[in-house]
């Protein structure tokens, strides 16, 4: 299994710490953010990851360099100084020819402690375009911006974010996608991952799996916070004797 990470990103809300590293390498515990996302993916059976990179992006290739201190294959897209947005670099690792037939997207602050099986076996199962991973929020970590119903997806992040109602799920942060999918987006355009996603809803084609774990993330100080003492605590309970 492949996973894109979509790791190009300036890191606006975590300045002034992403001055100087990308968010990727934000410490976490005392450790890089993406060591600890690396080895979640590991104990999960992805075998390769490919980041998608840009602002700072040569310090990830520095710290991660070939992935095999975490047992993974990894290479990389590098976006160079003109980012594309989360669709743009989905479309430019298309364009590279890096992508596998089917494979996972995963924002590059992402930390998503599920089983990343089940999923990957319900979408082998079907012949959609793309599925989508999604969470009962209700508004508690973040804006709700999904419906879901009947094995389907109805996403809008522009009218979630405009405060329109009726949404009581989120984006979980983790999705599955075709290549051929990724065709739909336009090449040397940026754009936002969300308007396929947004577009495929549309048309009845976006599938979902509920998750009912919450998620993490390295994108913002509260969520740095509640992603500390998450993994603090993954860590203890996995000592012998607790």
């Amino acid at each position: 299994m492949q996973v894109l990470i979509l790791a190009g990103g300036l890191g606006t809300r975590m300045r002034p710490v992403t001055h100087t590293i990308p968010k990727a390498l934000i410490p976490v515990n005392g450790r890089p953010f993406a060591f600890h996302q690396l080895e979640l993916l590991k104990k999960h059976g992805i075998t390769r990851a490919t980041f998608s990179i840009g602002f700072k992006g040569e310090q990830i290739q520095a710290a991660v360099q070939d992935g095999r201190a975490f047992g993974l294959q990894v290479d990389y897209v590098d976006e160079g100084p003109e980012l594309v947005g989360t669709g743009g670099a989905v479309r430019l690792a298309y364009d590279r020819g890096v992508l596998d037939d089917v494979f996972f997207v995963l924002y590059g602050d992402s930390y998503l402690p599920i089983d990343y099986q089940s999923p990957w076996k319900l979408f082998a199962q079907t012949q959609a375009p793309a599925l989508m991973t999604v969470f009962r929020n209700l508004g508690r970590f973040d804006r709700s911006n999904a419906r879901f119903a009947d094995g389907k997806v109805f996403y809008d992040k522009q009218a979630a974010a405009a405060g329109q109602g009726g949404f009581d799920f989120i984006d979980y942060g983790l999705s599955i996608l075709r290549r051929e999918t990724v065709s739909a987006i336009a090449a040397r355009t940026k754009s936002d991952l969300a308007e396929l996603f947004h577009g495929l809803s549309l048309k009845n084609q976006l599938i979902g799996y509920e998750v009912t774990e919450r998620f993490y993330e390295a994108g913002s100080p509260e969520g740095l916070l509640a992603l500390e003492k998450f993994v603090a605590s993954e860590k203890s309970t996995s000592i012998p004797g607790n």
